[in-house]
């Protein structure tokens, strides 16, 4: 091979070279698994995985790792848990701004979603107690909305526990006759809410939108008294001098969060996530293709991906 066909070939290499560091694999800060936590409810399963498939589009490398939603923040603040993409501030809001104050969290951003989380009835159960959806008519109808288990005491189908909520202490600050009962998991929750629909049975629970149950049946969320950070924090505060929680539950943002040494690791990723943005309708949607529909996390985000690649691209870019 001659000087000429050498250099040649060396410019053609060199080339090549450059032209890999413009892609987007090549473009990542670190090949250091980024991990995201996943909880136990539908859509967290969807947000985590869209966010996960587009950095790896990216070139980053993802893992998914099961978390509890609240005990969480302790791998976020040590660095072995990287991003979370759902807080709401419905029952979130207390325990992430304990961990922001730690500075060893950050705030990434509204996912573009707006939480609400209550009580709440099926419509042919106001026709069994009119006062609805005032809360002060609850003890009043306790009858109506108890089981064989908990009679005389109304029941109260609460979400799993490491959802957190403070149903138990609402219900105690209130002075509600009702049992608390936690369901097992996202699945039970809905499970039993058809089943009592069905059947026309008493069922008070606990209903989180965006979810389908809020498009698919007709009912009301009970109306507490409205929410301030005063009323979770100063026991004096609200009808109940002597303990908190005696309110509803704050409706609002639902955020993502993460170890703040990840935005200096993996500041492309972090940007990215902090792009991040979904509507109601579209998480909705989602929802109902999987727990309605069948069809798997994996599907309906191969789906939504195919769909809005404009989107997804631009937090990337």
């Amino acid at each position: 091979m001659n000087k000429k066909s050498n250099f040649v070939l060396m410019k053609s290499l060199l080339i090549g070279f450059c032209l890999s560091l413009a892609l987007p694999a090549g473009a990542v800060e670190s090949k250091d698994p980024i991990k995201l936590t996943i909880h136990d409810w539908t859509g967290q399963y969807l947000t985590t995985h869209i966010m996960g498939e587009v950095l790896k589009k990216a070139g980053y490398n993802i893992e998914y790792v099961q978390a509890d939603y609240i005990a969480q923040f302790a791998g976020l603040e040590s660095g072995d848990l990287h991003v979370a993409m759902e807080m709401w501030e419905t029952t979130g809001k207390q325990a992430m701004d304990a961990s922001l104050a730690t500075g060893k969290t950050v705030d990434l951003g509204e996912t573009g979603m707006d939480a609400k989380e209550e009580w709440w009835y099926p419509m042919y159960m106001k026709e069994r107690c009119p006062g609805l959806p005032d809360w002060k008519a609850l003890n009043d109808c306790a009858g109506a909305f108890s089981t064989a288990e908990t009679a005389p005491k109304g029941r109260y189908l609460g979400g799993p526990v490491t959802w957190a909520g403070f149903d138990d202490e609402r219900a105690e600050a209130l002075g509600l006759n009702y049992e608390v009962v936690h369901a097992g998991t996202d699945a039970a929750l809905f499970s039993e809410l058809e089943s009592a629909i069905q059947r026309k049975a008493p069922i008070l629970l606990w209903i989180y939108a965006p979810h389908w149950a809020v498009a698919k049946y007709d009912g009301e969320w009970v109306e507490f008294p409205e929410y301030t950070d005063e009323c979770y924090d100063d026991p004096s505060w609200g009808m109940n001098k002597d303990m908190a929680y005696d309110c509803g539950k704050p409706f609002g943002w639902i955020k993502k969060v993460g170890w703040k040494g990840g935005e200096k690791k993996w500041p492309g990723a972090y940007k990215a996530v902090r792009n991040f943005h979904i509507d109601n309708a579209a998480m909705s949607q989602m929802i109902v293709e999987v727990d309605l529909d069948g069809k798997s996390v994996d599907e309906t985000v191969a789906r939504w991906m195919r769909e809005n690649k404009s989107a997804w691209k631009a937090w990337i870019k």
